[in-house]
């Protein structure tokens, strides 16, 4: 993994802290986007996201990912090209058969 982009997991992890992650996985899928044009010219990499949250009892999933887009406002312009998201509140994520606590 390069250095970047260790460097843009950790601060989508930091940023992420705001939800109160119960679960958060973070996969870096750059590589099977190499040749995708829009992403060589305006660069950043392409993350799928896996967020376990009770914040988001209750809510929509367009409002989810509106949670999730205000916390990463300040890099979506430039280190995050394309995001992938799952987002479940705890009682989703149990009935789904994965175990809130089990942190990554």
């Amino acid at each position: 993994m390069a250095e970047s982009t260790t460097a843009t997991i950790d601060r989508i992890r930091q940023l992420l802290q705001s939800l109160d992650p119960q679960q958060l996985r973070i996969e870096d899928e750059s590589a099977q986007h190499a040749g995708h044009a829009q992403a060589q010219v305006q660069g950043g990499g392409h993350y799928r996201l896996r967020l376990v949250s009770a914040h988001f009892r209750g809510l929509t999933r367009l409002q989810r990912h509106r949670l999730v887009y205000t916390s990463l406002d300040s890099l979506m312009s430039g280190q995050i090209h394309a995001l992938a998201m799952t987002l479940l509140s705890p009682e989703e994520a149990a009935s789904a058969g994965s175990h809130p606590s089990s942190r990554k």
